[in-house]
């Protein structure tokens, strides 16, 4: 035997490491990027740890092997020796730049025996694969933790259909599949259009060849850092991306969207509800079965019962039988056993009790009976017409003795060893997904947080260092901690309760988009209403595009920010759960971060201002250079609206000046006239920002103007939705030459549309 050599690579690492790294006495062979150190990638003995790194060996041996050894004892084998046909001279391990984990010849480096890429664990990187192997026959899968301090396989698998269709499945115990990638279509899986939008980022790729069926990826820019997981508590795949420089991960995509929509994300008996955070909750007379996996978000491993059922309908020997906890507003198991047909109310809870495998009943049509534990349980809320009622079995002893225990199955305690744990969440704000915290709290990752006003006070030094402010408010920096700066925006005006304005809460605090500035906390006590976001050091567009002592964007940065917000919009209209209308797209909602990707901020916050908000945005944003016709013309709006303003601030991206300037005599001077006129002609050159000296592509510029043209046109149906805009301006359609805006038509004999400068 010798000692495995291995070289190091520029981004990953490979050790013996601790799960959670530094807190326990269980040891893994793991890798991981050097730039986070936390985030395990790959580990060898996810099931089998050794308990002490000294006496812990990792050998190759002549045969080809890999093998982990406890003191003496083999704990895991990579068992590549099994696939020789002859001896070699393989006695090389070497961790790659990939962060893949190969074993070659020396002799030959492109004879490679065994690779870590084969076996993946809950994490998926760029150049890795997940698919099936022709060769061995083995199927690469995605398996997430059992809870967050044991990288044991979870029940939740991420494979290829093995059924041969070009799509991912999702199943829970290698055998109930939940959701479906959709099929490859040679540019993307039908159900991901964050395939699409994320394209400049990541080439994704199908391969079936006479070694592999399977799905591939890499980046496109060598500085960033990417991993698809499969989430170690609730069997959901999020895909997560380092930007270059940046000091941390930014989730990109999740799906599916809710934790509820895994099968039984919240195991037996476990009834998951998306509205509270931690999701899952054991129902009356029932317990965690672990507590421990409980306590670390393990909640797959769902309930027990406090009392085994007595089993007799008469005469039990304890005077006593059992009877039904009725649960309303359930999503129903769909895997009921038998159908009683109509039957009434006392014959349906007796044909339960004499059948002593029966744990459960419903009516709705017909009485259906469950007879093995119950799984899939979903809180919903009342009226939805998915929702019913479940009757469950529960001991005589465990039969709730008051009225008030059996009103709503959200009062009821998970149990009495968590029950401190999860006070807040049971008596305190029912957001998604939301923690209380008086004090600064970093966490990229987390929930929205809760903020005391004290507290936003004290960072934010009593409100004294303004960043701006408009209809809604004033914004002004604070700092959480160390050189964690955030932008507490002050809300004026919100006339909605606290309950509608915890509801939008919910709404926004789940947007996670790289082109929105994400939400990482509120206030709301007494009067106050505060929103808490990330901030932006580059500040807003509109100071680098009007203000000549700023520094001049070159084209390059201009058509990046043109073409990032409109993927945040794209993603606002329609990848989220509800269409999301800006209602004030212009260059002060565009923030820059510190490499100027765009932010869109202020998203969604028309949605705080009630139904009578058209008066107070027409009032407010009543500008002739940003707003659609139908507003002024005071119809219902939709998201083109947004699409008419951001052609308008195209045009203002493109020529660094304002849309509309009042000129001598108090006439005012329309740039939209101008600039349409120039598109038609085929002059956009000319509409270029003087400080460029013409340095700009071409194509772009002239792809810009188009879709700018189009946008502004007056009636909505000749507008492209955001998703059009993105595909014309990534090149992958294109528009042809528009027509004159008709209501430009009646400006133009009223305006200037002579040159015009700031």
């Amino acid at each position: 035997m010798c000692d495995y050599s291995l070289k190091s690579p520029k981004e990953a690492s490979l050790n013996l490491v601790s799960s959670p790294p530094g807190k326990s006495n269980s040891y893994y062979i793991g890798i991981w990027y050097k730039r986070s150190p936390e985030v395990i990638i790959w580990s060898a003995n996810r099931a089998a740890p050794v308990p002490d790194p000294t006496t812990s060996r990792l050998k190759l041996t002549k045969s080809g092997n890999l093998i982990l050894y406890n003191s003496k004892l083999p704990v895991w084998s990579s068992n590549s020796s099994s696939y020789l046909s002859s001896p070699t001279n393989i006695n090389v391990a070497i961790l790659l730049d990939t962060g893949n984990f190969v074993l070659r010849d020396q002799t030959n480096s492109s004879a490679m025996l065994w690779q870590s890429f084969d076996h993946t664990t809950d994490t998926w990187v760029p150049h890795g694969w997940i698919g099936m192997n022709k060769v061995t026959g083995e199927y690469q899968t995605l398996t997430p933790w059992k809870n967050t301090e044991d990288p044991a396989p979870g029940p939740f698998m991420e494979t290829i259909d093995p059924s041969g269709l070009h799509q991912f499945i999702f199943l829970w115990n290698n055998s109930k599949s939940y959701w479906a990638s959709g099929i490859w279509n040679g540019e993307s899986l039908g159900l991901l259009p964050a395939m699409r939008e994320y394209g400049h980022l990541h080439k994704f790729k199908f391969v079936d060849d006479d070694k592999r069926r399977c799905f591939t990826e890499n980046l496109t820019d060598e500085r960033y850092l990417a991993r698809s997981v499969m989430h170690s508590l609730l069997g959901i795949f999020q895909q997560w991306v380092w930007f270059g420089e940046a000091t941390g991960w930014e989730l990109f995509f999740v799906m599916p969207a809710s934790p509820c929509d895994v099968y039984s994300a919240c195991g037996a008996y476990g009834i998951c509800d998306q509205s509270r955070k931690p999701p899952c909750t054991c129902p009356h007379g029932f317990t965690p079965t672990s507590v421990r996996d409980w306590e670390l978000d393990g909640w797959n491993s769902g309930c027990k019962r406090k009392t085994q059922l007595e089993c007799s309908y008469k005469d039990s020997t304890s005077g006593e039988k059992d009877g039904f906890l009725p649960i309303p507003n359930v999503r129903l198991p769909a895997d009921s056993e038998q159908q009683l047909g109509g039957k009434g109310a006392e014959e349906r809870e007796l044909a339960c009790l004499k059948d002593c495998s029966c744990t459960a009943y419903a009516y709705e049509s017909e009485c259906s009976i469950w007879s093995r534990d119950i799984r899939n349980l979903q809180s919903l809320s009342e009226g939805d017409n998915r929702a019913g009622t479940l009757y469950l079995r529960l001991a005589a002893s465990d039969l709730p003795k008051k009225t008030g225990e059996m009103k709503s199955i959200k009062r009821i305690v998970v149990s009495a060893a968590i029950a401190i744990v999860l006070s807040a969440a049971i008596i305190g704000l029912t957001l998604i997904f939301v923690r209380k915290r008086h004090g600064a709290s970093k966490s990229p990752e987390g929930p929205l947080v809760s903020y005391s006003y004290s507290h936003l006070q004290r960072i934010t030094k009593n409100f004294t260092e303004k960043l701006g402010g408009g209809g809604f408010g004033l914004v002004f920096k604070g700092l959480l901690s160390d050189s964690d700066f955030v932008a507490v925006k002050r809300l004026e005006g919100v006339r909605q309760g606290e309950k509608e304005f915890r509801n939008e809460l919910g709404t926004l605090g789940r947007i996670q988009q790289r082109n929105l500035v994400r939400l990482r906390g509120f206030c709301c006590e007494g009067t106050e209403r505060m929103l808490v976001y990330d901030y932006m050091p580059k500040g807003s567009l509109v100071n680098h595009l009007f203000r000549k002592q700023s520094t001049t964007l070159d084209w390059k940065t201009r058509y990046q920010i043109i073409l990032g917000t409109a993927r945040g919009l794209a993603y606002l209209h329609e990848e989220c759960r509800e269409c999301i209308i800006h209602c004030d797209i212009k260059p002060e909602n565009i923030l820059l971060d510190s490499e100027f990707c765009p932010r869109l901020s202020d998203f969604g916050l028309a949605k705080l201002l009630g139904h009578d908000f058209s008066r107070v945005l027409t009032t407010m944003r009543g500008t002739i250079g940003y707003l659609a016709p139908e507003w002024i013309e005071g119809v219902p709006i939709t998201p083109k609206a947004d699409v008419y303003s951001f052609g308008m601030m195209l045009f203002e991206i493109v020529s660094g000046r304002r849309n509309s300037k009042l000129a001598e005599g108090g006439s005012i001077r329309y740039f939209p006239v101008q600039a349409a006129s120039k598109v038609i002609t085929g002059e956009v050159l000319s509409l270029l920002d003087e400080d460029l000296n013409g340095t700009a592509d071409a194509s772009e510029l002239n792809r810009v103007c188009r879709v700018a043209c189009w946008c502004i046109q007056e009636l909505e149906a000749d507008r492209p939705s955001m998703t059009e805009v993105v595909e014309n301006l990534e090149g992958f359609s294109d528009l042809k030459m528009p027509p004159f805006p008709t209501n430009l038509q009646h400006l133009a004999k009223e305006v200037s549309v002579l040159s015009y400068y700031e």
